[in-house]
């Protein structure tokens, strides 16, 4: 029902009511993406899996925690929706059909893995807010465990795919790694992607840069964990790499768009990039207008994460603030700019998240 208003615009108590029942669901929705990070981060999710039906002390004493607090969480879990509870027998079960989106073995579907960023991301609330109001941004330093996340998400969604659906979609590709080429990967973070290729593909030669120490601390151990030798990770502001000619591949791995200055990035790695060279870049798939984005899956959430960490670290280097929603559009635009002129976009089926730009130098 409709009514007239003071400002002589339509009030329809229906839609109202329905956007506050949104809202409900909202909140709800919020506690439950805290509480299913810490169903992922504890193992909660993977003993249910393994355990099935068992009472909250069974499932605690499996997954060596506390009863009172896996009680607890249990009950958010069975008012969410996401564990089944039998009234008679007190058990809790975790149905195959949600496990398939909860664990880890269920990777790349293991939605719980981005449950994480929003906890992550709500420790640093006070300090976006501040940025509001005077501008500027939050450094990457300010983000405890990102890196981390990021690292675990970029494992199951590019890193599991790598070799298998990435790389194909260039014709040709994985037999030059084959024959020995040498890659830079740019913004590299901890390394897992091209720690895997220089895994797979020991005769090409590969360099990670990235500007987070701890980002390149993680990745040098694990390199020589594994004993490969032909792999080289170093702390560099990509913004300021002049190495003309020196690579037949550049990779960047949702990387580009929280750069302080990223066309000042692209232009480097143009220069950088022998003729016929490659530029392999992931980048978030989506527009660069808000209004195409409209039907996005997970537009929200990304847009979030970019207003709270990409946008932001950008700017507090007094740089750009692309975020990650910078869009396909703004992205060909940019790598046009840089110098490039062959740009092919594509994405692939079990990622709604990525876009795929295969960019020749040539």
């Amino acid at each position: 029902m409709c009514k007239a208003t003071i400002s002589n615009k339509a009030f329809c108590q229906d839609q109202s009511d329905a956007f506050a029942d949104k809202m409900v669901d909202i909140l709800n929705g919020g506690a439950l993406a805290l509480t299913t990070s810490l169903g992922h981060r504890s193992g909660l999710f993977d003993t249910l899996a393994e355990i099935g039906s068992a009472t909250s002390t069974e499932i605690a004493n499996a997954a060596d925690l506390n009863e009172r607090y896996v009680r607890e969480w249990l009950g958010a879990m069975v008012t969410g929706g996401i564990v089944e509870y039998d009234t008679t027998y007190k058990t809790y079960q975790l149905p195959d059909e949600h496990a398939a989106w909860l664990t880890r073995s269920s990777a790349p579907d293991n939605i719980s893995v981005f449950a994480q960023y929003i906890p992550l991301l709500g420790q640093v609330e006070d300090e976006i807010l501040d940025c509001f109001h005077r501008g500027g941004g939050v450094p990457y330093e300010k983000y405890p465990r990102f890196h981390q996340v990021m690292a675990e998400d970029s494992g199951q969604t590019v890193v599991a795919a790598l070799t298998e659906h990435i790389l194909p979609l260039v014709p040709g590709l994985v037999a030059q790694l084959e024959s020995g080429i040498d890659v830079l990967d740019v913004g590299c973070g901890s390394g897992r992607a091209i720690t895997l290729l220089a895994k797979h593909f020991p005769n090409s030669r590969f360099t990670g840069y990235d500007i987070s120490e701890e980002a390149i601390g993680r990745a040098s151990t694990e390199a020589q964990r594994q004993g490969l030798d032909n792999i080289l990770f170093e702390v560099t502001d990509v913004t300021h790499v002049d190495e003309p000619q020196a690579y037949d591949l550049i990779t960047a791995f949702d990387a580009i768009h929280d750069q302080k200055a990223p066309a000042d990035v692209l232009a480097a790695i143009f220069r950088a990039l022998r003729q016929n060279g490659l530029f392999f870049m992931q980048d978030i798939a989506g527009s660069s207008h808000v209004q195409n984005n409209m039907d996005h899956p997970i537009g929200p959430f990304l847009y979030t994460i970019s207003c709270m960490h990409c946008m932001s670290v950008s700017l507090s280097q007094g740089g750009e603030g692309l975020g990650a929603m910078w869009g396909r559009e703004k992205a060909c635009e940019m790598l046009t700019e840089a110098g490039f002129t062959r740009i092919d976009v594509k994405q692939l089926d079990h990622d709604i998240q990525n876009s795929y730009y295969i960019v020749t130098k040539g």
